[in-house]
């Protein structure tokens, strides 16, 4: 049965740079991916960083229901071996 891809949200800004790596890895991956840039949109800052309770920094990264993280929260699971298991259900 073929796996099917975790619905992926990124908060980030145009210019950020942990931003450019996160989805630098996210596209290494080949998945797709919504981007919901709090720079051009400063309302969804709120969504943001009620969703990930507290936080205010980007990127703020959720796979599914789950949220990873940061950039570095990404890469560390990444290179814990789980990142592919939550990508793809």
């Amino acid at each position: 049965m073929p796996k099917t891809q975790a619905e992926i949200t990124i908060y980030l800004t145009q210019y950020c740079p942990y931003c450019v790596r996160a989805k630098s890895l996210l596209n290494s991956k080949e998945v797709n991916y919504t981007e919901i840039d709090v720079g051009r949109q400063p309302e969804l800052r709120k969504e943001m960083i009620q969703k990930s309770n507290g936080i205010s920094s980007v990127p703020q990264i959720f796979i599914g229901e789950t949220h990873v993280g940061g950039c570095d929260d990404l890469f560390a699971t990444e290179s814990a071996g789980k990142l592919d298991d939550m990508l793809f259900i």
